[in-house]
């Protein structure tokens, strides 16, 4: 089990209230704000955290580069992915790609 499979594994054994502190915490460390591929569209929805999140719901459709790499969230939770904003969360695109390996 690696980093971001034990953070899971704890998040999930937290109570709501928990979960949602660490979600606000891990909000003011994010920098998708900051990277090329957000747009004004994003930044009205307030859409960010992708990585948790999911990809964008109806403002990212073009990939111009990826920031996720240097986020601190990235090493906290040992994130291998990017491109979150476009491709979904982390565990969302760890999912897909085992069920294409599988095939």
């Amino acid at each position: 089990m690696d980093k971001f499979e034990q953070k899971v594994m704890s998040f999930s054994k937290l109570s709501s209230n928990e979960q949602t502190q660490i979600l606000k915490d891990d909000i003011s460390l994010c920098i998708c704000p900051d990277c090329p591929s957000y747009n004004d569209c994003a930044k009205d929805a307030t859409e960010g955290l992708f990585c948790a999140h999911g990809s964008s719901f109806h403002c990212i459709f073009l990939e111009k580069d990826c920031f996720c790499p240097s986020c601190p969230i990235t090493e906290q939770y040992g994130l291998t992915r990017n491109f979150f904003c476009i491709r979904g969360s982390e565990a969302a695109q760890r999912w897909v790609g085992s069920v294409l390996s599988q095939k």
